[in-house]
């Protein structure tokens, strides 16, 4: 995680971008439009959210979400092939699309005067996308590539992969987003011909619009390029809650790597699991998150990487803001002197002292600054503030989460950071994966 320091004039500044007027707009077939004015510089950032993701593929068809995205940028019956990063390259603009687990998301930055470029391109693609057999196989092959350089060349990333399959038993989390490798080679153009009929309708997108902008003007131009098309009739997957878990789970990958590795992951709830009554656990995990691994001066790097020298690196990571149950992930390399059990131990007795020990005001303090200074930075960026609205929205929760952020964190106890370092830091709860060092056999 970062370790920020803003100058109060930053923090002042920025604070206004927090507060910045948002308005909020639905076309009559359904597509839904939030404009957030930021007057800074003559600059937009304009992002389709598609409430499609990994989580929404059934077996033996995992990646279809992410090979479609691909697929985006192969011609409509409008436009050829490459002609749209061709007219927004033209055009001084930046562009370029990610799949999640639970959404995909194409965007741009372009200079304010030509966000039309980008509503009829967009528009144009969200129904009339042509796709073509010959450039489907060669964008499978691509995919394909992708997936053997950036996971099955990469001991750490192979892992990992493994490492969220066995945690996850039922959850939609369970496969990858890139897909398996057997999927990406058997699937074929009707399957992602139907896939892309099925989601990618204006009922189910979100346009978000950043920057130099008068709302209203947004909306007529949403209304000339998005509104004319027509909506689908949406049936949304039946997703599989995850399984309760019985006990400690353990996988060790065996691999010719360089170091070994250690991930560990505890089953925990995120915002949308939770009660009114108990949000706050979301967010005293994600306090507990940078308690331990909020910089030089956190738990982590403190005690066991400069202290007792058991890690070369250590980090920790939670979502309160997925729709299903997350992992809050323990990762890292043991130094040459010592080895993962070495290192599960260690990590084991700093959660051990947060289940055991209040933590002091003095350390929350500091911790609650740093949270608000991230924060901070990141609304610094349109394209950051705009990340927020879409990725709240398209999974099923409401963008003014991101505005009370920072005080629901500022309200976090240590007694509540206790709280759910016992209920949820638990071994009933854990994954552990284990990289081992070797040849593959």
């Amino acid at each position: 995680m970062r370790y920020l320091y803003l100058s109060i004039l930053s923090l002042l500044y920025c604070s206004s971008v927090i507060s910045a007027e948002v308005s909020e707009f639905t076309l009559d077939n359904g597509l839904r439009l939030i404009v957030k004015e930021d007057h800074r510089a003559p600059v937009v950032v304009s992002q389709v959210w598609y409430k499609v993701g990994a989580s929404y593929e059934k077996e033996g068809k995992t990646g279809l979400s992410h090979m479609l995205e691909h697929m985006m940028f192969k011609g409509t019956q409008k436009y050829s092939p490459g002609e749209f990063s061709r007219i927004m390259a033209e055009n001084g603009a930046r562009e370029n699309a990610f799949t999640g687990s639970d959404y995909t998301a194409y965007f741009q930055t372009i200079e304010k005067s030509r966000l039309h470029l980008s509503f009829e391109l967009e528009a144009d693609r969200m129904r009339h996308l042509v796709l073509v057999e010959a450039e489907f196989l060669k964008e499978r092959q691509v995919v394909t590539e992708e997936r053997r350089r950036r996971t099955e060349d990469k001991p750490i990333n192979q892992l990992y992969e493994h490492f969220i399959a066995t945690a996850y038993q039922t959850s939609p989390y369970h496969h990858p987003i890139i897909g398996w490798m057997s999927d990406i080679q058997n699937y074929t153009l009707s399957d992602l011909q139907s896939w892309y009929q099925r989601w990618y309708a204006p009922n189910n997108a979100i346009v978000v619009v950043v920057g130099d902008v008068d709302a209203s003007e947004v909306f007529a131009l949403a209304k000339k390029h998005f509104g004319p098309l027509k909506p689908n009739i949406l049936t949304l997957p039946v997703h599989r809650p995850e399984v309760t878990q019985l006990g400690i789970k353990h996988i060790t990958v065996n691999l010719p790597a360089k170091v070994p590795y250690l991930i560990m992951g505890y089953k925990t709830p995120v915002l949308k699991q939770l009660s009114q009554e108990n949000h706050y656990e979301a967010y005293a995990l994600e306090v507990l998150a940078y308690i331990l691994d909020g910089g030089d001066s956190a738990r982590l790097s403190k005690n066991l990487i400069r202290g007792q020298q058991i890690a070369s690196s250590l980090s920790t990571s939670y979502d309160p803001f997925s729709p299903f149950t997350e992992l809050f992930t323990f990762s890292g390399i043991p130094t040459n002197t010592h080895t993962v059990v070495d290192l599960e131990n260690a990590l084991r007795a700093q959660i051990q002292n947060l289940q055991t020990t209040l933590v002091d005001i003095a350390e929350l303090e500091r911790v609650k600054t740093q949270l608000r200074a991230s924060q901070i930075y990141e609304l610094d960026s349109l394209f950051y503030q705009g990340m927020k609205i879409g990725m709240l929205e398209t999974v099923g929760l409401d963008w003014h989460l991101f505005e009370t952020y920072l005080d629901n964190i500022k309200a976090i106890t240590p007694e509540q950071v206790q709280i759910v370092a016992r209920k949820y830091l638990i071994d009933k709860n854990l994954t552990i994966g284990i990289l081992k060092p070797g040849t593959q056999k």
